[in-house]
Protein backbone atom coordinates (compact mmCIF):
# COMPACT_ATOMS: atom_id res chain seq x y z
CA UNK A 1 0.00 0.00 0.00
CA UNK A 2 1.11 3.54 -0.70
CA UNK A 3 0.68 5.71 2.38
CA UNK A 4 -1.19 8.96 2.02
CA UNK A 5 0.99 12.01 2.65
CA UNK A 6 -0.17 14.56 5.19
CA UNK A 7 -1.75 17.56 3.55
CA UNK A 8 0.47 20.03 5.37
CA UNK A 9 4.11 20.51 4.43
CA UNK A 10 5.89 21.28 7.66
CA UNK A 11 9.64 21.52 7.89
CA UNK A 12 10.36 22.59 4.31
CA UNK A 13 9.63 26.31 4.54
CA UNK A 14 7.01 28.22 2.66
CA UNK A 15 6.84 28.45 -1.10
CA UNK A 16 8.16 31.84 -2.20
CA UNK A 17 8.82 31.53 -5.90
CA UNK A 18 6.37 30.60 -8.64
CA UNK A 19 7.53 27.37 -10.26
CA UNK A 20 7.01 26.33 -13.87
CA UNK A 21 4.52 23.47 -13.66
CA UNK A 22 3.31 20.92 -16.19
CA UNK A 23 -0.06 19.33 -15.37
CA UNK A 24 -0.46 15.72 -16.50
CA UNK A 25 -4.01 14.35 -16.58
CA UNK A 26 -6.46 12.10 -18.41
CA UNK A 27 -8.72 14.07 -20.77
CA UNK A 28 -11.90 12.97 -18.95
CA UNK A 29 -10.54 14.90 -15.93
CA UNK A 30 -10.03 18.17 -17.83
CA UNK A 31 -12.49 19.94 -15.52
CA UNK A 32 -10.17 19.18 -12.58
CA UNK A 33 -7.13 20.29 -14.55
CA UNK A 34 -8.84 23.60 -15.29
CA UNK A 35 -9.84 24.02 -11.63
CA UNK A 36 -6.27 23.34 -10.56
CA UNK A 37 -4.85 25.90 -13.00
CA UNK A 38 -7.48 28.48 -12.00
CA UNK A 39 -6.99 27.92 -8.27
CA UNK A 40 -3.19 28.19 -8.60
CA UNK A 41 -3.16 31.21 -10.90
CA UNK A 42 -0.61 33.62 -9.50
CA UNK A 43 1.01 30.86 -7.43
CA UNK A 44 2.64 28.92 -10.29
CA UNK A 45 3.41 29.31 -13.98
CA UNK A 46 1.18 26.89 -15.89
CA UNK A 47 3.29 25.45 -18.73
CA UNK A 48 0.81 22.78 -19.79
CA UNK A 49 -0.26 22.19 -23.36
CA UNK A 50 -2.57 19.73 -25.03
CA UNK A 51 -0.49 16.66 -25.75
CA UNK A 52 -2.90 15.79 -28.58
CA UNK A 53 -0.64 18.16 -30.51
CA UNK A 54 2.01 15.43 -30.47
CA UNK A 55 0.86 13.45 -33.47
CA UNK A 56 1.64 9.84 -32.66
CA UNK A 57 0.66 8.20 -35.94
CA UNK A 58 3.72 6.64 -37.59
CA UNK A 59 6.05 8.03 -34.91
CA UNK A 60 8.21 5.88 -32.68
CA UNK A 61 7.41 5.97 -28.98
CA UNK A 62 10.97 7.15 -28.22
CA UNK A 63 10.52 10.07 -30.61
CA UNK A 64 7.19 11.07 -29.07
CA UNK A 65 8.70 10.93 -25.57
CA UNK A 66 11.61 13.11 -26.70
CA UNK A 67 9.19 15.67 -28.15
CA UNK A 68 7.20 15.68 -24.91
CA UNK A 69 10.34 16.26 -22.82
CA UNK A 70 12.24 18.67 -25.04
CA UNK A 71 9.33 20.71 -26.37
CA UNK A 72 6.23 20.36 -24.19
CA UNK A 73 7.96 20.04 -20.81
CA UNK A 74 10.70 22.50 -21.77
CA UNK A 75 11.66 24.80 -18.91
CA UNK A 76 9.25 23.14 -16.46
CA UNK A 77 10.60 22.16 -13.07
CA UNK A 78 7.66 20.20 -11.61
CA UNK A 79 5.06 17.83 -13.05
CA UNK A 80 1.76 17.53 -11.18
CA UNK A 81 -0.19 14.35 -12.03
CA UNK A 82 -3.93 14.65 -11.42
CA UNK A 83 -5.10 11.11 -10.76
CA UNK A 84 -8.63 10.10 -11.63
CA UNK A 85 -10.02 6.59 -11.83
CA UNK A 86 -8.58 5.83 -15.29
CA UNK A 87 -5.42 7.94 -15.24
CA UNK A 88 -3.10 5.00 -14.68
CA UNK A 89 -4.29 3.52 -18.03
CA UNK A 90 -3.21 6.42 -20.23
CA UNK A 91 -0.04 6.13 -22.32
CA UNK A 92 0.46 9.89 -22.53
CA UNK A 93 0.40 10.19 -18.73
CA UNK A 94 3.02 7.42 -18.54
CA UNK A 95 5.14 9.17 -21.17
CA UNK A 96 4.79 12.56 -19.49
CA UNK A 97 5.89 11.16 -16.13
CA UNK A 98 8.81 9.33 -17.74
CA UNK A 99 9.86 12.43 -19.67
CA UNK A 100 9.67 14.52 -16.50
CA UNK A 101 12.05 12.14 -14.74
CA UNK A 102 14.59 12.13 -17.58
CA UNK A 103 17.65 14.36 -17.89
CA UNK A 104 18.28 15.38 -21.47
CA UNK A 105 20.60 17.84 -23.18
CA UNK A 106 17.70 20.27 -23.52
CA UNK A 107 16.21 19.91 -20.02
CA UNK A 108 17.02 18.50 -16.62
CA UNK A 109 14.63 16.26 -14.74
CA UNK A 110 11.66 17.72 -12.93
CA UNK A 111 10.08 17.23 -9.56
CA UNK A 112 7.00 15.01 -9.38
CA UNK A 113 3.86 14.88 -7.31
CA UNK A 114 0.49 13.19 -7.63
CA UNK A 115 -2.90 14.44 -6.49
CA UNK A 116 -5.80 12.00 -6.19
CA UNK A 117 -9.04 13.52 -7.45
CA UNK A 118 -12.29 13.16 -5.48
CA UNK A 119 -13.70 10.62 -7.98
CA UNK A 120 -10.84 8.18 -7.37
CA UNK A 121 -11.75 5.06 -5.36
CA UNK A 122 -8.95 5.68 -2.85
CA UNK A 123 -9.60 9.39 -2.38
CA UNK A 124 -9.33 10.44 1.29
CA UNK A 125 -8.38 6.92 2.40
CA UNK A 126 -5.27 6.68 4.62
CA UNK A 127 -3.64 4.12 2.31
CA UNK A 128 -3.85 3.99 -1.46
CA UNK A 129 -3.95 0.90 -3.65
CA UNK A 130 -0.75 1.27 -5.71
CA UNK A 131 -2.18 -0.46 -8.77
CA UNK A 132 -4.72 2.34 -9.23
CA UNK A 133 -1.97 4.94 -9.54
CA UNK A 134 0.25 5.34 -12.63
CA UNK A 135 3.00 2.71 -12.17
CA UNK A 136 5.91 5.06 -12.95
CA UNK A 137 4.64 7.41 -10.24
CA UNK A 138 4.23 4.52 -7.77
CA UNK A 139 7.90 3.55 -8.23
CA UNK A 140 8.84 7.01 -7.00
CA UNK A 141 6.50 7.02 -4.00
CA UNK A 142 8.21 4.12 -2.26
CA UNK A 143 11.00 4.08 0.31
CA UNK A 144 11.87 6.19 3.33
CA UNK A 145 12.76 9.25 1.29
CA UNK A 146 10.74 9.00 -1.95
CA UNK A 147 11.40 11.16 -4.97
CA UNK A 148 7.69 11.91 -5.45
CA UNK A 149 4.83 12.65 -3.09
CA UNK A 150 1.11 11.79 -3.18
CA UNK A 151 -1.72 13.93 -1.83
CA UNK A 152 -5.50 14.08 -1.93
CA UNK A 153 -7.21 16.98 -3.68
CA UNK A 154 -7.80 19.42 -0.81
CA UNK A 155 -11.34 19.51 0.52
CA UNK A 156 -10.71 23.20 1.13
CA UNK A 157 -8.27 24.46 -1.48
CA UNK A 158 -5.53 26.62 0.04
CA UNK A 159 -3.11 27.93 -2.57
CA UNK A 160 -0.19 28.25 -0.15
CA UNK A 161 -0.56 24.63 0.92
CA UNK A 162 -0.52 23.38 -2.69
CA UNK A 163 2.30 25.79 -3.59
CA UNK A 164 4.30 24.19 -0.78
CA UNK A 165 3.67 20.75 -2.30
CA UNK A 166 5.02 22.08 -5.60
CA UNK A 167 8.03 23.66 -3.88
CA UNK A 168 8.84 20.42 -2.10
CA UNK A 169 8.71 18.52 -5.41
CA UNK A 170 10.94 21.18 -6.96
CA UNK A 171 13.52 20.76 -4.19
CA UNK A 172 13.48 16.95 -4.54
CA UNK A 173 15.02 17.26 -8.03
CA UNK A 174 18.38 17.72 -6.33
CA UNK A 175 18.05 14.61 -4.17
CA UNK A 176 18.45 10.96 -5.08
CA UNK A 177 17.85 9.90 -8.66
CA UNK A 178 14.25 9.01 -9.52
CA UNK A 179 13.27 5.52 -10.63
CA UNK A 180 12.46 5.47 -14.33
CA UNK A 181 13.17 1.90 -15.40
CA UNK A 182 9.74 0.56 -16.38
CA UNK A 183 9.00 -0.17 -20.01
CA UNK A 184 6.92 2.63 -21.49
CA UNK A 185 3.30 2.02 -22.39
CA UNK A 186 2.96 1.22 -26.06
CA UNK A 187 -0.77 1.94 -25.96
CA UNK A 188 -3.52 2.79 -23.49
CA UNK A 189 -4.40 0.02 -21.06
CA UNK A 190 -7.89 -1.48 -21.20
CA UNK A 191 -8.00 -3.45 -17.94
CA UNK A 192 -10.81 -2.65 -15.50
CA UNK A 193 -9.56 0.56 -13.81
CA UNK A 194 -10.60 -0.70 -10.37
CA UNK A 195 -8.44 -3.82 -10.77
CA UNK A 196 -5.50 -1.63 -11.65
CA UNK A 197 -2.36 -2.42 -13.59
CA UNK A 198 -0.96 -5.93 -13.57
Amino acid sequence: MVKNRPRSNQGRGNARKKRDVFISFHEVDREWRDKFAKNMKGWMNDRSVKIDYVHTVNRKVDDVRRVIRDEYLKDTTVTVVLIGEQTWQRKHVDWEIGASLSDTEANRRGGLLGILLPGHTDYAKPAKHPRRIPPRLVDNLLGKDPYAMLYDWPKQFHQLEVANWIERAHCRRDGDDPINTLSYFGRNRTTDPLKGWQ
